[in-house]
């Protein structure tokens, strides 16, 4: 299956750490079809690690809640990727948060957060 260049993007930025870009790149694509709850799941994905980085952690919590919600129905493997793997990361991350609904930049930069690599599987 060939995939959208913007999807391939988001997996190197993601990789990258680059949350905030991963957002703009998966936005062009979702908005021509907002039903598509694998890509909104991804995009909120990517706001709740943007959102941790910089303290904000109820947003953080919100956003990964609503990205596991989104992703569950694309078990096990969806557009390439370990979907599954996804969740249990997602699960981890909310797990690793603090109680507290905001801490500042520098205690969320000091915090050990789970860490998750992309990979796209194009055999499928």
């Amino acid at each position: 299956m060939g995939y959208p260049g913007q999807y391939l993007q988001f997996i190197d930025k993601f990789n990258e750490g680059e949350y905030y870009e991963c957002h703009d790149l998966l936005e062009d694509i979702w908005m021509e079809d907002k039903s598509d709850k694998f890509l909104q799941g991804l995009l909120q994905l990517s706001v709740g690690l943007y959102h941790q980085e910089y303290g904000n952690i109820k947003g953080a919590r919100w956003m990964f809640g609503n990205a596991r919600k989104y992703l569950t129905r694309y078990e096990p493997v969806h557009w390439g990727l370990d979907v599954s793997n996804i969740l249990q990361y997602i699960e981890a991350c909310e797990k690793s948060l603090p109680e507290s609904d905001v801490i500042s930049y520098a205690e969320a930069k000091a915090m050990s957060f789970p860490s998750l690599r992309l990979h796209v599987d194009t055999s499928c």
